[in-house]
């Protein structure tokens, strides 16, 4: 009597493992399949509660007149061009959505930030997401509550970009580390250390004139280019609070 309870417990207790298993499967399956939304919902909830504050976003929205500042330095030159720029902004301010940091991936090689608006408050994957100095990136994925954003310093992360002082375009690859590298595909291309960078007028993935960073080294090992490394003016790193702006189709 003993044996046959013995092997009926043991039955039953492999039972039990095998639909433990398999409701293990089902859920890692689930969150294949959703591409982790279903996590960072979940992270929406019980990070709430240690959002940055009103004082930190009052700090912030100060920062914005510094990068207000840098923008006019930027394209003092050009008085036509500063119009335009200053047109565009007073249009896009209407579409602009405000989101708050939650969690943040700024080291290693995978590079991105994870914010509190999702596709509920009208985010859209390939949107530009900037902050106090300028540009940080784009949205690559959205959740309900969430959306996650592709830095500029992410390997994943290429953008054409405008070298201002001499009026040409490079392209800005993200490197794994806290300076992207700036291509320009001609030896002879007139760049030095200073030079200021923004979003290229002919780029079709964000708008034009957005403050990236400066020029901060220049390699000239290459025979058929020239490379820099930029310093960003927008440090993920630091920034708490965001500007989400809506694609335009």
């Amino acid at each position: 009597m003993l044996d046959i309870r013995r092997i009926s417990s043991s039955r039953w207790w492999h039972k039990k493992k095998i639909w433990i298993f398999f409701g293990i499967f089902l859920f890692l399956a689930f969150v294949r399949i959703s591409k982790g939304s279903l996590y960072k919902d979940f992270f929406y909830f019980i990070s709430k509660p240690f959002w940055p504050g009103q004082f930190q976003k009052e700090i912030i929205l100060k920062s914005i007149d510094q990068e207000s500042t840098i923008k006019l330095n930027l394209f003092k030159k050009d008085n036509i061009r500063l119009r335009e720029i200053l047109s565009l902004q007073q249009s896009s301010n209407k579409d602009n959505i405000s989101a708050a940091v939650i969690s943040r991936k700024t080291g290693g090689w995978w590079r991105q930030i994870i914010l509190n608006k999702g596709s509920k408050d009208g985010v859209e994957i390939g949107s530009t997401v900037t902050g106090p100095g300028g540009l940080l990136g784009r949205v690559n994925n959205t959740s309900f509550f969430t959306s996650s954003v592709t830095l500029l310093t992410s390997p994943e992360s290429k953008l054409g970009v405008w070298i201002d002082r001499s009026q040409i375009n490079g392209l800005l690859v993200g490197s794994g580390d806290d300076h992207p590298s700036l291509i320009l595909y001609s030896k002879d291309a007139d760049i030095q250390i200073g030079d200021f960078v923004s979003s290229s007028p002919a780029s079709s993935l964000l708008p034009p004139n957005i403050p990236i960073g400066i020029v901060q080294s220049i390699d000239d090992i290459s025979r058929s280019r020239k490379t820099a490394k930029i310093s960003l003016l927008a440090n993920p790193h630091l920034i708490d609070w965001v500007q989400i702006l809506k694609v335009k189709i």
